[in-house]
C-alpha cells in the first residue's frame, strides 16, 4: 500500500529531516525532564533539611523555654514566668508531629523521636508540673528536696543529647542525599551523551536510508545504461525501480528509450539479414523465394506473393514470380496490370498499402486442416531510382505492427538495388552465354595443354621458331587489314565523290528534261515532249540507282542509326494503299491489305526502316506481277515475332535462285532484267535492314505461280536497341556516314510539290536572283528555269566573283549557292557574306551534289538559310524559294 503512494525525492528528504528533528526533540525533552527532576530533588532535600532542623530547633526551643520558665517561676514565684512554659507545652507536640512525618523515610530516627517524646512527657509529668504545683502550694521544702536529686535536669540533658544526635543524623543524611544527587547528576550527564549519540546514530540511519533509497536507484539506472552502452550490451534489459518517485520516472523514461532503441536495433538487424541474404543470388526467382521465406516470419506473415514488373510503357504489368505458403493457383493472380486493384495501384503510386480487417474475404491462408481468413494485408512497392521493380504482398492472421511497417520501409530502400542488379546480371548472363561456352572450350584446351606440357618443353625451340613465323604472318595480316580498311575508305570516298559527279550532270538533265516535258510555251511537238519525259524518267531511275548504291554502302560500312519507337501498325494499310493503289489500278491488279485480329496496335521497332522494307517488297511484287493480285498481311507469329507477308501471283522464283536474289545487283536471270528492269538492289537492302532490326526474310516461291516474301521482326526493347546500336557503332568506320536517300526524295514524300499554277504565279516575277555555280550545264538549266518564272538572274562562277558582285550591288532578293566550287567554295563564301551587316538577312539556299549526312548542318553553320541537294526538282526549289522570298517581303 505504501509503494502505491508516490514519495518524491523532496518529500523523502523532508521526512528524513523531520525524523531527525523528532529524535532531537525527544532527546531534549528527556534531558529537560531529568534535569527538572534533579532540580526538584535538590529543592526537596534543601527545604526538607531546613524544615527538619527548624522543627528540631523548635522542639528543643520549646523544651528549653519550658525548663527556663519552670525554674523562673519556682525561683520568683512570678506567674508571668509561666507564659513561655504554657506556650512551649502547647506547641512542642505540633512540631514533633511535623518532624515525625518528615522523617517517615527513617524509622531509626523516628524511634529516636519517640524516645524524645517520652522524655519530654516524662519531664512535664515528673518535673514540670509537680514543681509548679509545689510552688503554687508553697511547698518550698519539697521543691528543695526535688532539686537535690534534679531528675528533670538529667532528662533535659539527655534530651539535648538526643536532639544533637538527631541533628547529626540529619546532617549525615543530607550529605548522603547530596552524594546521591551528584551521582544522579553524573548519570544524567552520561545519559545525555548517550542520548545524543543515539539521536546521532538514528539521524545517520535516517539519512542513510533516504540517501540510499535515492542513490541506489540512480546507481541502478546508471549501471544498466552503462551495460547497455558497452559493446554488445543487451537492449532487452529493463530498469526495475521499486520506489515511486522521480527516479522511477527516470527509469520508465529510460525503459521507453531502450524499447525504442531495441526496436530500431531489431529493424537494423533484420535489414542487415535481408541485405546479406541477397549476396550470391543471381536468379530473380530464387531471390523472390528466398526473400519471402526470410521476411514473412519476421513480420508474422502467414502468406506472401512476389510480383515482378514486366513490359514497358502502357504495357507494364506485374507477373507473379514466387509465393509463400500459397495454395495452388489461388496463391495470388498470375498477372496484374498497373492500376488494377490495390496491388496495381500500389505499383502506380509506389507507396505502401495496408488493409486491416478486410470484409467478406474468402479463406486465403491454409493449413492441413483449416482455411483461415487474413486479418491484415500489406502491399509493399520495391523501386530503384524512381522506377518500380516489384511489388510484394503479405497477409497475416494478426495486424501488422508499426515496427513491421518500419522494417518494410527500410527494406524497400535498398532491396530495389538488389532486384535491379540481379535483373542486370541475368541479362548479362543471357548475352554472355555464348562466351561461357567458348570459355569452357578454352578451359578444355588449357587442360589438354597441361597434359602436353612435357611435349611442349621438348618442342620449345621449334615453337619459338614458329612463333617468329606467326609474328611475321601477323604483321602481314595487319598490313592486309590496313589495306582492307583503306580499300573500304577508298570505296566510301569513291561512292561519295561519284555521287557528286553523277548528281551534277544529272541535275541539269532533270531540270531541262522537266522544262521540256512541261512544254509551257508549246514549242515542242507531241513526240519531242514524249522524248523529254523519257529523258526525265531515265534520269529519275538513275537517281534511284545512286540512292540504292548509297544505302548498300551505308549498311556495309555499319553506319545505320536505328530509331526505336512505337510504330502504329493500324496506319500501314492506308499508307500502303495510298502509295500503291495507283500502280495496282494502272496494271489492273487487285491489292489487298489485312491485319490479323490478334495483332497488337503498337509494335516497337524502327518505323522508317520497316516502311522502306515494305515499299521495296511491294514495288518488287508489282513489278513482276502482270495479272492476279498482290496481298499484304500483318500477323503475329510464334515466339512473339511480327510476321509481314507480301504475296503476289507473278513469275515466281526457282529454288536454286531464291538465295541469289538477296545479293546486290542480282535478279533471277538476265532475261528478267531486260524484261522488267531494275537494279537488283531492293531485296538486298530489305534483307540487310531486316537483319539490323533483329529479324530475317523468308521466301516461298513457285515458278509461274507467284512468290511470298515474309519479314519476321521481333519487338525490340530499348536495351536490345542499344545493344544493336552499340554493335553497329563498333563495326562502323571512322568516315562520315552516307545518307540513306537524297533529301530531295524525303521532301517529295513529306510535302506535296507546288502545282503548275502556283509556280507560275506572280511570287517570282521581277525577283532578282544571284546564282553562284561553276558548272555551265547547271547554270544553263537553272537560268532557263528561273527566267521562265520572270526572275532576273545574275551568275557568278565562283565564290570570289559572288563577293565582288555583292560588293558592287547588294540589291538581290535571294542567293542560290553551290557548295563545291574552285577558288572559294560555298562554305567560305557564305561565312564572308554573313560578316557584312547589309548581307546578314539575305536568304541563301545552299545547293550541293554531295549526299553526306552532315552537309545540311555544315551549310546552316556556315550561314545558309536553307539546304537542298542535287539533282534538283524545280517544284521543290520553287516552293523553298517562295517561303524565303515571302519571309523577306514580310521583314
Amino acid at each position: 500500500m505504501l509503494r502505491a503512494i508516490k514519495f518524491n525525492i523532496r518529500t523523502k528528504i523532508a521526512i528524513g529531516y523531520f525524523l531527525i528533528l523528532i529524535c532531537l526533540g525527544v532527546s531534549i525533552v528527556a534531558v529537560t525532564d531529568r534535569i527538572q527532576g534533579l532540580q526538584n530533588e535538590v529543592e526537596t532535600i534543601t527545604s526538607r533539611d531546613v524544615d527538619v532542623h527548624n522543627l528540631i530547633a523548635s522542639i528543643q526551643y520549646d523544651a528549653i523555654n519550658m525548663e527556663t520558665a519552670q525554674r523562673g517561676y519556682i525561683i520568683t514565684g512570678d506567674k508571668s514566668y509561666l507564659d513561655p512554659y504554657e506556650k512551649g507545652k502547647s506547641e512542642w507536640e505540633t512540631s514533633y508531629n511535623s518532624l515525625y512525618a518528615y522523617l517517615s523515610d527513617s524509622p531509626a530516627t523516628q524511634k529516636e523521636l519517640e524516645s524524645i517524646k517520652m522524655m519530654i512527657q516524662d519531664w512535664i509529668n515528673q518535673a514540670g508540673e509537680p514543681t509548679i504545683a509545689m510552688k503554687e502550694q508553697g511547698r518550698d521544702a519539697d521543691i528543695s528536696a526535688f532539686f537535690q536529686d534534679d531528675i528533670g535536669k538529667q532528662r533535659m540533658d539527655s534530651l539535648r543529647t538526643k536532639f544533637d544526635n538527631i541533628s547529626t543524623q540529619q546532617i549525615q543524611s543530607t550529605r548522603l542525599h547530596i552524594v546521591d544527587l551528584e551521582n544522579k547528576n553524573r548519570t544524567l550527564t552520561i545519559g545525555i551523551y548517550i542520548l545524543l549519540l543515539v539521536a546521532t546514530i538514528i539521524s545517520f540511519m535516517i539519512v542513510s536510508f533516504v540517501s540510499n533509497s535515492i542513490v541506489k536507484t540512480i546507481k541502478q539506472v546508471v549501471r544498466t545504461i552503462t551495460e547497455i552502452a558497452s559493446s554488445g550490451g543487451d537492449l532487452g534489459t529493463r530498469i526495475k525501480v521499486n520506489t515511486n518517485d522521480e527516479i522511477k520516472e527516470l527509469g520508465d523514461a529510460t525503459n521507453q528509450l531502450l524499447s525504442s532503441l531495441e526496436a530500431q536495433s531489431w529493424v537494423q538487424a533484420k535489414v542487415a539479414e535481408v541485405a546479406t541474404m541477397t549476396q550470391g543470388i543471381n536468379d530473380l526467382e530464387v531471390l523472390a523465394k528466398t526473400f519471402l521465406t526470410k521476411v514473412a516470419p519476421m513480420i508474422n506473415a502467414s502468406y506472401g506473393v512476389f510480383y515482378i514488373r514486366r513490359g514497358a510503357g502502357e504495357q507494364q504489368r506485374l507477373d507473379k514470380l514466387s509465393s509463400y505458403a500459397g495454395s495452388g493457383e489461388e496463391a495470388g493472380k498470375s498477372s496484374i496490370q498497373f492500376g488494377e486493384g490495390l496491388v496495381g495501384q500500389c505499383a502506380m503510386e509506389k507507396r505502401i498499402f495496408l488493409l486491416n480487417h478486410p470484409k467478406d474475404h474468402s479463406p486465403l491462408i491454409t493449413t492441413g486442416l483449416l482455411q483461415l481468413e487474413p486479418s491484415s494485408v500489406l502491399m509493399v512497392p520495391i523501386a530503384y531510382e524512381e522506377r518500380l521493380e516489384a511489388v510484394i504482398e503479405f497477409a497475416s492472421l494478426q495486424s501488422f505492427t508499426t515496427q513491421h511497417l518500419k522494417l518494410m520501409e527500410e527494406i524497400e530502400k535498398d532491396f530495389g538495388i538488389a532486384v535491379n542488379n540481379i535483373s542486370g546480371r541475368m541479362e548479362v548472363e543471357r548475352l554472355l552465354s555464348e562466351s561461357q561456352v567458348l570459355t569452357e572450350e578454352l578451359q578444355m584446351q588449357q587442360e589438354e595443354m597441361r597434359m602436353t606440357t612435357e611435349h611442349l618443353e621438348e618442342q620449345y625451340l621449334v615453337a619459338e621458331q614458329k612463333t617468329k613465323e606467326l609474328e611475321k604472318a601477323k604483321e602481314e595480316l595487319e598490313d592486309y587489314s590496313e589495306q582492307l580498311r583503306k580499300s573500304s575508305q577508298y570505296k566510301s570516298n569513291f561512292l561519295a565523290n561519284m555521287s557528286h559527279e553523277l548528281r551534277t550532270p544529272l541535275n541539269s538533265i532533270l531540270i531541262l528534261s522537266q522544262l521540256l516535258g512541261e512544254n509551257e510555251n508549246r514549242t515542242l511537238n507531241e513526240d519531242e515532249e514524249g522524248y523529254a519525259k523519257v529523258i526525265h524518267t531515265s534520269g529519275t531511275d538513275l537517281l534511284k540507282l545512286i540512292d540504292d548504291i548509297l544505302d548498300l554502302s551505308k549498311i556495309e560500312a555499319g553506319k545505320v542509326v536505328l530509331t526505336i519507337d512505337e510504330v502504329n501498325l493500324t496506319e500501314y494499310p492506308e499508307l500502303m494503299k495510298l502509295t500503291f493503289n495507283p500502280i495496282a489500278d494502272k496494271k489492273d491488279i487487285a491489292f489487298n491489305v489485312h491485319l490479323a485480329d490478334s495483332l497488337p496496335d503498337v509494335w516497337y521497332t524502327d518505323g522508317q526502316r520497316l516502311q522502306q522494307i515494305l515499299k521495296n517488297l511491294l514495288s518488287n511484287a508489282f513489278k513482276f506481277t502482270e495479272t492476279g493480285s498482290v496481298n499484304l498481311r500483318f500477323e503475329q507469329a510464334d515466339e512473339g515475332m511480327l510476321a509481314i507477308s507480301v504475296t503476289d501471283t507473278g513469275i515466281g522464283i526457282p529454288k536454286d535462285k531464291q538465295k541469289l536474289i538477296f545479293e546486290a545487283f542480282q535478279q533471277v536471270d538476265g532475261n528478267t532484267n531486260r524484261l522488267y528492269g531494275g537494279t537488283g538492289l531492293g531485296l538486298s537492302i530489305c534483307s540487310e535492314f531486316a537483319r539490323l532490326l533483329g529479324g530475317y526474310i523468308k521466301v516461298d516461291s513457285t515458278v509461274g505461280q507467284g512468290s511470298c516474301f515474309t519479314v519476321y521482326l521481333p519487338q525490340l526493347t530499348q536495351e536490345q536497341a542499344d545493344s544493336i546500336q552499340l554493335a553497329i557503332q563498333e563495326s562502323a568506320a571512322a568516315e562520315e556516314q552516307f545518307a540513306l536517300s537524297a533529301p530531295v526524295h524525303e521532301a517529295d514524300e513529306e510535302e506535296p510539290a507546288a502545282t503548275e499554277s502556283e509556280a507560275s504565279g506572280s511570287d517570282f516575277a521581277g525577283k532578282k536572283v544571284l546564282l553562284v555555280e561553276d558548272d555551265a550545264r547547271n547554270v544553263f538549266a537553272l537560268v532557263q528555269a528561273l527566267e521562265s518564272k520572270k526572275m532576273q538572274v545574275t551568275v557568278a562562277n565562283n565564290g570570289r566573283r559572288c563577293l565582288d558582285i555583292l560588293r558592287d550591288d547588294a540589291d538581290f532578293d535571294i542567293v542560290l549557292m553551290d557548295i563545291m566550287m574552285p577558288l572559294m567554295d560555298g562554305f567560305e563564301t557564305m561565312r564572308e557574306m554573313r560578316k557584312q551587316p547589309q548581307l546578314q538577312a539575305m536568304p541563301i539556299i545552299a545547293l550541293t551534289a554531295k549526299a553526306m549526312k552532315s552537309d545540311r548542318d555544315k551549310c546552316l553553320e556556315a550561314g545558309a538559310s536553307d539546304y537542298i541537294s542535287k539533282p534538283l526538282q524545280m517544284d521543290q526549289l520553287f516552293s523553298l524559294m517562295r517561303v524565303w522570298l515571302t519571309k523577306q517581303v514580310g521583314n
